[in-house]
């Protein structure tokens, strides 16, 4: 009887060692089969289609803090085969979002010579986003309704979103890093106080420089302010070129007194200008505010302008990896019974250098 117990024992142990080989065999000759198109991590829909492989580049200074810019995925972003660029296109006379376009109401050119768009699309991709936000003196009275413009701002946000928050006033502070919770950077904005004076230049020259750790393509800054600069210590040339050559779309709010208040100070009067300057160079906008009250309004329009862009792709007929500057421009065409409308986009870009 025990013998023929120890030979059933014997009998189920050869049997699961004979199942162990077979299903190690099997999953071995599986391992060894080629990935199919879904097992790929890079796929392509067409194989005619244009590959976009964007590689980095190295850039020689970063404004504030003296380390390389790494140069990422831009709003317009460029590599050796593909050129994207996103257009916003408003109605003219009101400012309102026009969707529903096709390629064929779009024309592209690059230094004046026209480029064939190979690629088109309209779809809300996850931003970074940096809070550019004024704490000087002289927001004092305006500090409640611009935490309400963020707050506004971020209900647009969604959950693949990232931000971070700079305040400034005689100096910038990088106060909340990179956070996919939108409410961090309101929190913290509960609590700040107005005093000194406007270090705005040197604020964006900061968030340029945080920029570099979004994890997005799409990234972008939102700036509050109440006026122009008077304690940077980096000069308007210097943000221009840094903002010129970037990959962040720049949106600003300008809350302004009117124009002729006698409370105005000269960096006051400059202001609007500045902004206009900063965000028209990246294909962004400046909202120049008086009533207080409408902040919230202007910041949720600024956040479905972010998230409502067609996106053109073009490969460049100037193929030279001369690292020039690149003037871009966009017509809109075949556009019937509808008002005169207004394409607003990066206006150029620097090419790669090698």
């Amino acid at each position: 009887m025990c013998s023929k117990i120890a030979m059933s024992c014997y009998n189920r142990f050869r049997l699961r060692a004979i199942m162990r080989l077979f299903w190690a065999i099997a999953f071995l000759g599986m391992s060894l089969l080629p990935l199919t198109a879904d097992d790929q991590v890079e796929k392509r829909a067409d194989p005619k289609a244009p590959t976009v492989s964007i590689q980095p580049r190295i850039r020689p200074s970063a404004p504030g803090t003296g380390e390389t810019i790494l140069d990422r995925r831009a709003d317009l972003r460029i590599d050796t085969t593909l050129v994207l660029v996103p257009v916003s296109v408003t109605i003219a006379a009101t400012g309102k979002l026009l969707t529903g376009l096709e390629k064929e109401n779009f024309e592209l050119t690059e230094d004046k010579a026209g480029q064939e768009i190979v690629s088109f699309g309209s779809e809300d991709v996850p931003l970074s986003v940096g809070v550019v936000f004024d704490t000087s003196g002289s927001m004092g009275a305006k500090l409640e309704r611009s935490r309400q413009a963020v707050a506004q701002f971020m209900r647009t946000a969604n959950p693949e979103d990232e931000f971070f928050l700079v305040q400034f006033n005689d100096r910038p502070e990088l106060t909340v890093p990179f956070t996919s919770h939108p409410e961090d950077v309101q929190s913290h904005l509960t609590w700040v106080q107005s005093k000194g004076r406007t270090a705005l230049l040197d604020g964006v020259a900061m968030a340029m420089n945080e920029m570099k750790k979004g994890k997005n393509g799409r990234k972008a800054l939102l700036i509050i302010s109440d006026g122009g600069d008077n304690s940077s210590r980096f000069t308007e040339s210097e943000v221009r070129n840094w903002v010129r050559e970037g990959d962040v779309q720049i949106y600003a709010i300008g809350i302004f007194e009117p124009i002729g208040s006698r409370g105005r100070t000269p960096e006051e009067m400059s202001g609007p200008g500045l902004l206009s300057d900063l965000a028209e160079q990246t294909g962004g906008r400046n909202f120049s505010v008086e009533n207080l009250a409408d902040l919230p309004d202007v910041a949720a329009k600024i956040g479905l302008e972010l998230r409502n862009q067609y996106v053109l792709g073009y490969n460049p007929k100037n193929a030279a990896h001369d690292g020039k500057y690149r003037k871009v421009e966009v017509k809109l065409v075949k556009v019937k019974d509808l008002p005169p409308l207004r394409a607003r986009y990066r206006p150029g870009y620097v090419a790669p250098s090698q």
